[in-house]
């Protein structure tokens, strides 16, 4: 099944995550530069702060804690040495670029916690293949949306039909490194329909994706949250059973979608240029 990223830093929502069978909690410190690149975006600027990491701990009794830390700079080592202090069992290393950050990355880390890169920048993704023989790397997640900005796409789920996340699923696959993409939204929702988005992680063999802000919703109930991820899960007990065929089948509805959504905002962006 999916290792699921719940992204909060309230306790109580926490633990409902951890009691719905969530794989991981995420808190995220990051902001170096955030509100710049995703400037009239509906994108999600965390609040979130190191004390956090503390609080989640204390109530958390099984699954990982994940804190996305800063992208690398001077203040680097203060702040992984506090997240590992606090009690992170992975941090995740956002907007890099090349070999040397990710490497003097590892070389703070020391091996205390897992490393999961977010790889979100064109030059890492050229890179790729001389980012991954770094020893030290656990996991890479592909996050879709600062990707898709820095390519100046104008979808982030144009990344999926475009062949590039297949391209970088057979590097990963071929070093062993796990991997996930992008997020999804509850089953039954999305721009793109989260079942159709769960089969394409299926077909590549994508480990893990974080779940939409939707689910927040939910979260402060262990109830409706439980009903939620049980819904996903049984979809997936579903999905691994498929055939060659019904993958296609799934990646040619993904693909509709994909187009069909940016033929409407293509329509749209024409109306408002008309001024109709």
């Amino acid at each position: 099944m999916l290792d699921l990223m719940f992204i909060t830093n309230e306790p109580q929502m926490a633990e409902n995550a951890e009691r719905a069978g969530i794989g991981r909690i995420f808190i995220d410190l990051e902001s170096q530069g955030k509100r710049e690149r995703q400037k009239n975006k509906d994108t999600y600027i965390s609040d979130h702060s190191l004390k956090d990491i503390n609080s989640i701990h204390n109530v958390i009794k099984k699954i990982p804690i994940m804190v996305r830390v800063n992208p690398y700079n001077e203040n680097s080592i203060f702040e992984i040495e506090e997240c590992i202090v606090r009690g992170a069992d992975i941090l995740m290393l956002p907007m890099f670029s090349n070999v040397d950050e990710v490497d003097k990355i590892v070389k703070i880390i020391r091996g205390r916690t897992k490393l999961c890169l977010l790889l979100e920048t064109p030059q890492a993704l050229v890179r790729i293949h001389d980012i991954v023989k770094i020893a030290g790397i656990d996991e890479i997640h592909i996050g879709l949306n600062d990707l898709h900005l820095g390519m100046q796409l104008d979808f982030m789920f144009e990344l999926l039909n475009g062949g590039i996340i297949d391209y970088l699923a057979e590097i990963l696959h071929k070093q062993k490194i796990k991997f996930g993409f992008g997020g999804i939204a509850k089953i039954g929702q999305g721009i793109i329909p989260a079942e159709v988005i769960i089969g394409e992680h299926y077909r590549l063999g994508s480990q893990m994706t974080i779940l939409s802000r939707a689910f927040r919703k939910d979260a402060d109930t262990f109830i409706k949250l439980n009903k939620e991820i049980e819904k996903i899960r049984k979809y997936e007990s579903i999905v691994k059973n498929w055939s060659r065929e019904e993958f296609e089948k799934n990646k040619f509805f993904l693909d509709f979608y994909i187009k069909e959504y940016l033929a409407r905002q293509g329509k749209n962006n024409e109306k408002t240029n008309s001024g109709k």
